[in-house]
């Protein structure tokens, strides 16, 4: 099997992809989540004409030539109903959020209007119909749909829900995820120290990119480089939707992952990807379970995530938006690179003006975990680029873990 894409491998792992089905969660745990029904609105909101401000329903016409006198007639709050018509000659005081009360058209603010004795004001100001009023139904229409199937709930979207009073809300079921290092060299967290080995931080960066999404995995610990106990792991793995496998997909001796994967009946769709960091990057397809088998070293693991992991969870769990956004910046140094591969550069961004200036974080070597610390974004050099130039235009995914976009962005 050749080299894929980036573009073909990402294609090949969303054409995998299916949703998981719905769930009902409360709304207090609704934040995040993809709806997987409409929302319809079951009132008009608000109920009534209200008034947008603190001050006075009047009949427009009575302060056609201002300023005017008028009778107050009765106090409206927020929450009374009116209990008075509004007649020529009058008015009546009204606060934010209030009904307007029938024979009002108009509402003319407090600061516009100054007390003539306990039952008079005096209008300073004329005003047309309808003047700072909120009609009944700006908010909402009983029956109309509020928000549409796919729709990602943020905290706008709450608000929405409960004013609906959908305590409960439908959304798309998230992915059961594991994850899984594997070779003898590793260090577990809890281990003791040893010097000749190399600690497991693969699991714990994957285990917070997974997060990041929305989704709690299973750690499930290392996998030793002996085909019984690698096997015994994986089958551990396979019971979930998604294994992630970290390290032991390159084409070694002792690289058992991929072999053992086909064994157990996982239908490998391709184990190499034209990118640097990430060339070993790996994609297969079990009856219950997605597998991907990303490189040992952490800066590649991480790399290959942010491509392939991440759009095909975030299409799981219903989303649209499932590419990290990218932005167009301009580079603050030359960047060397040799044609074959994409090429992800961990950089900074800072603001000149109106435009970002990438900058990068330094040595770019692929078991430099600090390098990825401190990124905010992906640099991309396309494969078929034979460097960049200081000043040149380049495209930069973003690391912040907020901004998504449809398509990848490098097509």
């Amino acid at each position: 099997m050749s080299d894929l894409s980036v573009a073909a491998a990402q294609r090949c792992v969303i054409e995998a992809m299916k949703r998981l089905g719905t769930e009902t969660v409360p709304l207090q745990q609704a934040q995040g989540r993809v709806l997987a029904a409409d929302v319809i609105a079951n009132r008009d909101q608000p109920p009534y004409d209200v008034s947008a401000m603190d001050g006075f329903a009047i009949r427009s016409a009575d302060v056609a030539n201002a300023p005017a006198v008028l009778e107050i007639i009765e106090d409206i709050k927020a929450g009374d109903m009116p209990r008075k018509t509004v007649q020529a000659g009058q008015c009546a005081r009204i606060m934010t959020g209030a009904p307007v009360p029938e024979g009002a058209d108009a509402v003319i603010r407090v600061e516009d209007t100054e007390a003539v004795g306990d039952s008079q004001v005096r209008i300073k100001v004329a005003v047309k119909a309808r003047n700072d009023i909120r009609d009944r139904g700006e908010s909402m229409r009983d029956g109309a749909v509020l928000l549409s199937a796919g729709t990602e709930i943020t905290p706008g979207a709450v608000g929405l829900l409960a004013m609906v009073k959908a305590a409960q809300v439908e959304v798309w079921r998230l992915p059961r995820v594991a994850i899984l290092s594997t070779g003898d060299e590793l260090e577990g967290l809890d281990d003791p120290f040893d010097a000749n080995k190399i600690p497991d931080a693969n699991s714990y960066a994957l285990m917070a990119q997974v997060q990041a999404l929305g989704i709690q995995p299973v750690l499930l610990g290392i996998a030793r480089d002996e085909p019984e106990h690698l096997k015994e792991m994986l089958q551990r793995g396979l019971q979930f939707d998604v294994l992630l496998v970290s390290g032991g997909t390159s084409v070694g001796v002792h690289d058992y992952v991929r072999p053992t994967l086909e064994a157990l009946g996982v239908q490998m769709k391709f184990w190499r990807v034209q990118m640097k960091p990430g060339h070993p990057m790996a994609f297969g397809v079990a009856p219950l379970t997605w597998v991907f088998g990303l490189p040992g070293n952490p800066v590649s693991s991480m790399v290959c995530f942010e491509q392939f992991v991440v759009p095909a969870l975030r299409f799981i769990t219903g989303h649209t938006r499932i590419y990290r956004r990218t932005v167009s910046a301009r580079l603050a140094h030359a960047v060397k690179h040799r044609p074959r591969r994409a090429e992800f550069v961990r950089v900074t961004l800072s603001a000149d003006g109106n435009e970002y200036v990438a900058s990068s974080t330094g040595a770019q070597g692929s078991g430099i975990l600090l390098s990825m610390a401190v990124a905010e974004g992906l640099l991309v050099v396309p494969a078929d680029s034979a460097g960049l130039a200081a000043g040149e235009r380049v495209m930069v995914q973003l690391l912040d873990g907020t901004a998504y976009q449809q398509a990848a962005g490098w097509e």
